[in-house]
């Protein structure tokens, strides 16, 4: 049983990467755009307002980078510390506990976001394509500069 679970880890991350990308980018589109609800009830943040605006565009970009899984590690760093920043700043001051200062959903995102740096995007990933083919680029170099006579 455990054999199987360890061979299904890449595509059970890989879906997990996906659901909590999408969740997030769905997030900053409803800020920036206003569709989906909008922002805080309703309607769009305005461009350039701090730290809203710019907390949403990490959310539809970051979401978009680590849901395709490109750049999949930097994003999801970006991402964290953005909803760490989100919950400490705007949350925490309210009450200590998420519960109680309505910080769930920064909380949650900025510990799976920590979480999805660790493990790496799993299995169908737009990085194991740039990956691989630099790997293979890499591998051919080293292979064609072992074979050839060194200058010196």
């Amino acid at each position: 049983m455990y054999t199987r679970l360890n061979r299904a880890r890449p595509y059970a991350l890989a879906l997990f990467r996906i659901v909590v990308g999408l969740l997030f980018a769905c997030h900053g589109a409803a800020s920036l755009f206003g569709i989906l609800g909008g922002a805080m009830g309703g309607g769009s943040i305005p461009a350039g307002t701090w730290p809203g605006w710019y907390a949403a565009v990490i959310q539809l970009v970051g979401g978009i980078l680590v849901m395709l899984g490109l750049g999949t590690r930097i994003a999801a760093l970006i991402s964290s510390g953005s909803m760490a920043y989100a919950y400490f700043k705007v949350h925490q001051p309210g009450a200590l506990f998420p519960l109680q200062n309505g910080g769930e959903p920064s909380a949650i995102y900025c510990w799976v976001f920590l979480l999805i740096v660790f493990t790496g995007p799993g299995a169908l990933a737009l990085d194991r394509l740039f990956t691989s083919r630099s790997t293979a680029r890499n591998a051919e170099d080293r292979t064609t500069e072992a074979a050839s006579p060194v200058a010196v």
